[in-house]
This record gives structure tokens, sequence and C-alpha cells, in this order.
């Protein structure tokens, strides 16, 4: 029995620590952040809102998870760490990319941000609330749909927090097309390759909960 269990203890404790960290590391800088505003790189990018925005971000899933998700979820037994994870990192790799100012430094960084963290966020949704019997194509539309939604509301949260009354108003059409572009594209990419991930392999019964034998 002790060998069985025993492969997947260590990488799901990994999981548990990391996403622990990460949330640790998040509220480190936007700890910071708030003490010397000078220094955390988001000065002038609506630094009020992220400090209100990026808590709530990563706290969303074990806050569902304490008023509801312990008790009722059909999806999960445990907490699930692996999505929150997923959904804590892309809150803190953009304070760091902020912090390092990697946003205007790097010309492709903005880009390749947009990409890969939408790909997180939506994985880490996905992960966390996607029903497993999803088919490939139902997966993929409901990456499609959810990460180009919070695309879209990231964007014009951008807009009235800071952009309108930005110098980079006049570069914001172009920039704001292909943010959406990219993050499209990540939303998708995590869909397809999580599919595996969240659904029942067809003829494979669900093991049963030992409480419940």
């Amino acid at each position: 029995m002790t060998t069985m269990v025993a492969p997947t203890t260590a990488p799901a404790t990994r999981v548990r620590y990391a996403a622990l960290i990460a949330k640790l590391l998040l509220f480190g800088l936007l700890l910071t952040a708030l003490i010397w505003p000078d220094l955390s790189g988001i000065k002038g990018k609506a630094s009020t809102a992220r400090l209100i925005v990026y808590p709530i971000g990563a706290m969303a899933l074990p806050l569902w998870w304490w008023a509801y998700g312990r008790t009722r979820s059909k999806l999960h037994r445990t907490f699930p760490w692996p999505a929150d994870l997923l959904l804590t990192l892309p809150w803190l790799i953009d304070l760091i990319g902020n912090r390092l100012n990697l946003f205007d430094t790097v010309d492709w960084w903005d880009d390749a941000m947009h990409f890969v963290l939408w790909g997180f966020l939506t994985a880490g949704a996905l992960l966390a609330f996607a029903p497993r019997t999803l088919s490939r194509p139902v997966t993929a539309f409901t990456a499609l749909g959810f990460g180009t939604t919070a695309a879209v509301i990231w964007e014009l949260g951008e807009y009235v927090a800071f952009l309108r009354n930005s110098p980079e108003l006049q570069t914001a059409y172009t920039d704001t097309l292909g943010d959406l572009a990219m993050g499209t594209l990540g939303a998708l990419l995590a869909g397809l390759l999580l599919h595996p991930a969240t659904r029942s392999r067809p003829g494979k019964p669900h093991l049963e909960h030992p409480s419940t034998k």
C-alpha cells in the first residue's frame, strides 16, 4: 500500500509548497509596493487597483474552497493545489516583470506574458472547475470562453484605471489587439494541452474515496 501511494505523495507535496511559496512571494511584493511605491515598478500603472485585484485573484480559489468547495465540490475531494499554483503564478510573474521593468525594456515581454500568463490562468480555472467529462472540442471552447473574457475584462480595466490618461493612449489600440490575440492563443493552448487531465478515460470507473466504502 505504501509503495503505491509514495510516488504520488512527493510531487503533490512539492506542488503544495510551490503554491504556498508563490503566495508568500506575491504578498511580499505587494507589501513592498505599498511601503515603497517608487521601487515597485507599478507606480503610474494603476498601482492601487493592482494592490486590490492581485490578492483577490490569488485567493479566489482558496476562498471558494473554504466557502463551498470543501463540502460540495464534485470535482475534488482535497484542495486542488495544482490549480491554485497556476492561478497564483500570473499575478506573481506580472509583479516581478514590472519590478524588473521588463515590460518597458524588453520588446517581446508584454506579448509573451499575455500568452503565457493567460495560459496559466486558464489552465488553473480548467483544473479547478471544469468537469472531467468534457470532450476535447468542448474543453477548447470552454478555455476560449474563459480566457478571452478574462482578457477583455483585463484590457477594459487597464483602460479605465490608467491608460485613458496615459501617454501610451496613442498606441493603445494596436497594443490592446495584440494583448487580446496573445491571451486568446494562450487560453486555447491551455485548453488543448489540459484536455487529457480534465476528462475521465472512457470505460474506466472513478476510484471511490475510502470514506465512501
